[in-house]
């Protein structure tokens, strides 16, 4: 039988994992008809069918399963392997993949990383903005970001950001016409403006701790949205209430165009830590962008 060439492995892996031809050719930056002419001339040398292909999906067969727990793993370690004899470089280089929310990156990576990179011109950095809970280890990326609460314990955790603190707010106008909740409950009168992410069945529930008491409330409103510019423009507008990391409306706060609430509610909370697998080889690349990343304050 001939010997499958290492690519085409690294093709399958890719259609494998991502369930996906369109999302494993965008990553490979190959077309889908390459992609799959690569998938089925290993599955013709091996003489096995490794994918199940329908309309709207794709997934590994029992063969390709196997295939994939036993290379997977393997051939990550190479990959892992080659980035790290960059250390035998003059200077640090390689591409960092990153997983993070949008208020994650605009307001701590992208302030780091702008600094960082003039005088690391061989080191590559990609951002992907994602709300949901991905797995980064799967998606292949380096490393993700999330809440201190939200990172899981067989991952080392370095502190990118400082505690943090959610705030309720709305402008003048809008509280002309409504009272001013006192409570998380009062909030059901109100006009909030809502947050989907793609982990939740429904939108994001506003959450509240007061004396020890966590308090979840679903809320209701003319406007759902999905990012934080959105949100902002239409609490701007006078349009509802929203939910928003307080760093964001300082400013507006300062100045008077917004009005907060539930001020007593809304305690500190752990703010962002960049997180990776411990078994990771930590690259010379790598290494630079956590300690540029790390909180010192």
């Amino acid at each position: 039988m001939p010997r499958p060439a290492v690519n085409d492995l690294i093709a399958f892996l890719a259609v494998a994992r991502a369930q996906s031809f369109t999302k494993a050719a965008g990553k490979l930056g190959v077309s889908q008809s390459a992609l799959s002419h690569t998938i089925r001339g290993l599955e013709e040398r091996l003489g096995l069918r490794l994918l199940t292909r329908t309309t709207r999906s794709v997934a590994p067969t029992e063969a390709g399963e196997r295939l994939l727990v036993s290379i997977g793993p393997r051939l990550d370690e190479i990959e892992s392997e080659l980035a790290a004899l960059s250390a035998f470089r003059e200077k640090p280089a390689g591409t960092i993949r990153i997983n993070a929310g949008e208020h994650a990156a605009d307001t701590v990576l992208w302030p780091a990383l702008e600094k960082l990179l003039p005088d690391y011109p061989d080191i590559n950095v990609e951002i992907i903005v994602d709300y949901g809970l991905t797995d980064i280890v799967a998606e292949r990326y380096d490393a993700g970001v999330r809440l201190g609460e939200q990172v899981a314990k067989d991952m080392i955790a370095v502190r990118i950001g400082p505690d943090m603190r959610m705030a309720v707010v709305g402008t003048p106008a809008y509280f002309d016409t409504r009272p001013k909740p006192l409570t998380p409950q009062d909030l059901t009168d109100h006009n909030c403006i809502n947050l989907r992410l793609p982990t939740y069945d429904s939108v994001y529930a506003w959450e509240f701790e007061k004396n020890g008491r966590e308090l979840k409330v679903r809320v209701e409103g003319q406007l759902v949205f999905n990012n934080i510019a959105l949100r902002l423009n239409a609490v701007l507008a006078g349009l509802g209430l929203a939910y928003v990391p307080e760093d964001l409306v300082e400013a507006n706060l300062a100045d008077g165009r917004l009005v907060r609430v539930l001020e007593d509610w809304c305690p500190p909370f752990p703010g962002y830590h960049l997180y990776y697998p411990s078994r990771r080889h930590t690259s010379p690349a790598f290494a630079v962008v956590v300690d540029a990343l790390r909180c010192r304050g």
